[in-house]
């Protein structure tokens, strides 16, 4: 077995493991700062909405312009007075978009490129883009989001419980902002392209979280019949039993997305791929990272809130107590606690990875001296 599949199964039978619940504090703080640092970004420096959003002209040439990208960059924005987006096409024409031009303004700069490119009027193409529809594209991308929410919210609910549907929504709701607040930052265009990248990333985060939700629900079957783990200790070994499984999927998808964005998009210069790319390379990530150190941590705070949850954990707190003050040893006191543990209770053990012994009726014997 390799390294990591032997890393795997001993975190699935509980033998290794990382406090994920026991320092989500940390997490918190952590993720407080990345999103702060987000909105400040969307705040400050605004996104770059693209052409289909803002409206305006796309000039594209057939032929093989006369001056280089960069000089073209220069005519557009002198020509145009507004920014300008140059690219340089596989037949070795150009494209130049200029937002937030009208009809009238898109012929003056038509002419003007003519006589900077070397390239008569008649082969330069120039399509209008209009904002209206660019507006309904945001409208019906803001409607496909609330409805997605809404439908996520519900079916969590009703498959586990409200307390997960929330942490999932908090979590979708980190994941976007993140997305969002590093396209402020970095200053990317924002297109359809993006917004398609975004909605895709949602079913990605959603579906890495309700694999850690679904062995909690297993493992916390019961848990008030026994006086072994407490909730936030069976929540911790379902993060731990999933994690690497959470790892390879992730790294699995994030290597394509990283060839699109840094390999296509940077040395290739196909500048069109960055629009959807940076939005699900940065999505997947924070996807993983959200169901991890912050769905699962807040479905533990909120569930022990409960007053069943909280006498529990009392109960567990206090035998460990007594065990401690007669002298027992770790070992010793598990094995104590072992025989609280009613068969009704199994699959809480089976994902915090105890074996049950042959004979033993669920008590795990123990050397006497």
């Amino acid at each position: 077995m390799s390294r990591l599949g032997n890393l795997g199964a001993r975190l699935y039978r509980g033998e290794v493991g990382y406090d994920f619940i026991g320092k989500r504090k940390i997490w918190y703080g952590v993720s407080i700062l990345i999103t702060i640092t987000a909105i400040l970004g969307v705040v400050v420096s605004g996104l770059n909405m693209g052409i289909e959003f803002k409206g305006g002209a796309v000039f594209t040439t057939d032929s093989k312009a006369k001056v280089s990208v960069s000089q073209a960059h220069e005519d557009a924005v002198a020509a145009s007075g507004h920014e300008a987006i140059v690219q340089e096409l596989g037949n070795g024409g150009l494209r130049i978009q200029i937002t937030e031009v009208d009809t009238a303004k898109a012929d003056q700069i038509k002419t003007q490129l003519s006589k900077d490119l070397g390239i008569p009027e008649a082969e330069i193409n120039a399509d209008l883009v209009g904002p209206s529809w660019g507006e309904q594209i945001a409208n019906k991308a803001w409607a496909g989001l609330g409805i997605f929410m809404v439908l996520v919210v519900v079916y969590l609910a009703i498959a586990f419980e409200w307390r997960m549907a929330i942490a999932a929504l908090v979590a979708l709701i980190h994941d976007i902002t993140i997305t969002v607040g590093v396209y402020a930052l970095v200053g990317f265009e924002v297109t359809p392209g993006t917004v398609i990248g975004l909605l895709t990333i949602l079913g990605y985060s959603l579906y890495d979280t309700v694999v850690v939700f679904d062995s909690l629900k297993e493992g916390t079957k019961g848990i008030t019949k026994q006086t072994r783990w407490t909730y936030s200790e069976i929540a911790n070994r379902s993060i731990n039993g999933t994690l690497v499984r959470s790892i390879n999927t992730t790294v699995v998808a994030l290597l394509p997305v990283a060839g699109l964005l840094f390999i296509g998009g940077g040395v290739l210069g196909a500048g069109m791929l960055n629009d959807i790319s940076l939005s699900l390379f940065v999505g997947l990530a924070a996807g993983a990272y959200s169901s991890i150190f912050i769905a699962t941590p807040l479905v533990a705070d909120l569930k022990e809130r409960e007053p069943q949850i909280k006498a529990l954990k009392k109960r567990i707190l206090a035998k460990r107590a007594a065990a401690a003050a007669k002298g027992e040893s770790a070992e010793d006191e598990r094995d104590d606690l072992t025989q609280d543990v009613d068969e009704d209770s199994e699959p809480a053990g089976a994902v915090v990875g105890q074996r049950r012994q042959a004979g033993g009726h669920g008590r795990t014997p123990r050397n006497r001296r």
